[in-house]
C-alpha cells in the first residue's frame, strides 16, 4: 500500500473515525466497533524505551481510571512491535518512578503498527518531524465514532494531561448542555449561553436576560451550569 500524503487524507473534525482492526497489548481489536457507546481518546507516540513517552505512559496510566470515570477509552500507538509494548509496560511498572507515581500497571490496549498502517490512515507520520515514528497525536472520538477534536505535539513535548482531560470533559459539556466554552474554561467555570438566531431574539435577549445569565452584549452572555 503506498502510504503517501496524497492517497490516504488525514482525518479531520467531523469525520467518521477510519475503522481498523489491530493486534495490542489487550488482544486484537476492531476499531472504532469495539467500543460503540464509549467516548474514546486515541493517542499515538514516538517509540516505546524513550523519557517522554515513557513519562506519559506513566501518567496515562495512573489516569485511567480518572478518564473511565468518564465514560473514556484510552487507546495508545506506536510503530513498534508487540513484544517491544509488553517488554517495556513492564519496565514501567517495576522500575519507573515519575511525579510520585510508581508500580503504575498499563491496561488499557497499546496497538502493535510496525508496518504503519494505523498511523499512516490517522496522519500520525508527519515527514518533516519524523519519516520513521509517529508524533504525539490524540484523537477524540465520541460515542458515534465521530471526530470531535484532534491534538498534535512533537517528538520533544510530553503532552499536558490537565489540558487532555480538560478538552474531553469540554466535549461532553457541550454536547449535554447545548453551549459554548469560552477561553481557559475549566470544569465549574460560567460557559456561553447559546448566540440569538434572530434580530428580535437578540432584542429580546437584552430587555430580559434569562434568569442566572450575564450579557455583556447580545453575541456574549455567560451563564453557570447546574453544579452536577
Amino acid at each position: 500500500m503506498d502510504f503517501t500524503d496524497e492517497t490516504i487524507p488525514m482525518p479531520r473534525i467531523g469525520d467518521q473515525a477510519p475503522v481498523f482492526d489491530a493486534v495490542t497489548t489487550q488482544g486484537k481489536i476492531h476499531f472504532p466497533l469495539d467500543f460503540n457507546g464509549k467516548w474514546i481518546i486515541l493517542f499515538s507516540h514516538p517509540s516505546d524505551f524513550t523519557p517522554v513517552c515513557t513519562s506519559e505512559f506513566v501518567t496515562f496510566g495512573a489516569m485511567t481510571e480518572e478518564f473511565k470515570a468518564l465514560n473514556c477509552q484510552l487507546i495508545g500507538l506506536s510503530v513498534d512491535g508487540l513484544y517491544s509494548h509488553i517488554a517495556w509496560l513492564r519496565t514501567i511498572r517495576e522500575k519507573i518512578e515519575y511525579k510520585g507515581k510508581k508500580n503504575v500497571e498499563v491496561q488499557f490496549p497499546l496497538i502493535a503498527d510496525v508496518t504503519m498502517e494505523v498511523a499512516h490512515l490517522y496522519g500520525m507520520i508527519q515527514p518533516r518531524e519524523s519519516s520513521t515514528n509517529a508524533v504525539r497525536a490524540v484523537f477524540y472520538i465520541d460515542p458515534q465514532g465521530i471526530i470531535r477534536a484532534i491534538i498534535y505535539y512533537p517528538l520533544a513535548l510530553g503532552r499536558n494531561f490537565d489540558e487532555l482531560k480538560r478538552v474531553l470533559i469540554g466535549l461532553q459539556t457541550i454536547d449535554k448542555y447545548g453551549v459554548a466554552l469560552p477561553a481557559d474554561w475549566c470544569p465549574g467555570d460560567e460557559v456561553i449561553a447559546p448566540t440569538p438566531g434572530s434580530f428580535n431574539a437578540a432584542n429580546e435577549r437584552m430587555d430580559k436576560p434569562a434568569s442566572g445569565t450575564r450579557c455583556y452584549d447580545w453575541f456574549f452572555c455567560l451563564k453557570k451550569l447546574p453544579e452536577k
